[in-house]
């Protein structure tokens, strides 16, 4: 008769990831959370049992613990990836850079929707939200107002 033996968090870990051949991402077969991210229980720093992230779990005991202020990156962008070679940690601002939300495409324009240029001479970033505008086009609209309200261009 084989007695019940524990396993360890390496092994429990290496259980819940299955490897894709053709893009080299561990997926996580396991739980997820609600935007994909696989979750892991363990011992916490506190003693306690909890869940964590599972790309962080599989980061840090490939490459050690995170840097304070960088976050973990997917460099493949499949959240339930725990393959270490696929994490990065890097800033939240290069983290947000590289996704495809709508502020990390609208930062990656070089172009205003008119086709100005953004240089540092012809941005200027709202007062109390978020974003930029050319100033170009703020400069060409100003104009086109006046021209409407007085009848004489400018």
């Amino acid at each position: 008769m084989s007695r019940w033996q524990p396993q360890s968090v390496e092994e429990r870990f290496d259980e819940k990831w299955m490897p894709v051949p053709w893009t080299g991402c561990w997926l996580w077969t396991a739980s997820l959370d609600g935007h994909g991210y696989g979750q892991f229980n363990k011992v916490l720093s506190n003693g306690k049992w909890g869940s964590s992230k599972a790309y962080k779990f599989s980061y840090e005991r490939a490459k050690g613990p995170v840097p304070d202020g960088l976050q973990i990156d997917h460099l493949c962008r499949e959240r339930s990836c725990v393959n270490p070679d696929h994490l990065e940690a890097v800033t939240q601002k290069e983290n947000i850079l590289r996704g495809t939300s709508p502020a990390a495409m609208n930062l990656r324009k070089n172009h205003c929707s008119k086709g100005h240029e953004w240089t540092e001479d012809n941005v200027a970033l709202y007062k109390g939200r978020r974003g930029r505008m050319c100033k170009q086009c703020n400069r060409d609209s100003a104009n086109r107002y006046y021209a409407r309200k007085t009848g004489r261009m400018v």
